[in-house]
């Protein structure tokens, strides 16, 4: 048992050294290598005293990095829920990390980044034709922001 334990406990060192993991994420992870999970239990509970896994801090690094890939609120909500973060939590690092002037910032940034792309393109009357707005807009929904916000950002880029 005790060498279960310590080759569990060195497998999720190991996959924690890649990256950070949710807790859910890291038990599925353990649970295809095919360890007990009485044996992920213990290895999950040294981890957590020993400060090496934690949803909170996972969630804040999570949202941060998917800011910084201009990815809006719902898409990350997504990310958090689909690694196995609570929704509580999620939302606490949204609410941190992530506040409205930023998230509008961000927007503007990623749809002047792609009325470029669509330009560059379709050509410069593209975005002028409802084939072109419908298609900024609909990536800039799919990427996770609201359609207010995405309204707002087009409005003062003046797509609309």
């Amino acid at each position: 048992m005790s060498d279960d334990l310590e080759r569990c406990y060195i497998a999720a060192l190991r996959i924690l050294n890649y990256r950070w993991n949710s807790e859910a994420e890291l038990r599925r992870k353990l649970a295809r290598k095919r360890f007990e999970v009485d044996v992920i239990d213990a290895t999950v509970a040294r981890l957590r005293d020993e400060k090496w896994l934690d949803d909170t801090r996972f969630a804040e690094a999570f949202v941060r990095t998917k800011v910084s890939q201009r990815q809006g609120r719902a898409r990350i909500r997504g990310g958090l829920r689909a690694a196995g973060v609570d929704s509580e939590t999620a939302e606490d690092a949204l609410r941190t990390s992530l506040d409205p002037e930023r998230e509008a910032e961000v927007l503007r940034t990623a749809c002047a980044r792609r009325m470029r792309t669509l330009v560059r393109k379709h050509g410069a009357g593209y975005l002028e034709s409802d084939e072109g707005r419908n298609n900024l807009r609909f990536w800039l929904l799919k990427q996770g922001y609201d359609s207010a916000l995405v309204f707002e950002a087009m409005k003062e880029l003046k797509v609309c």
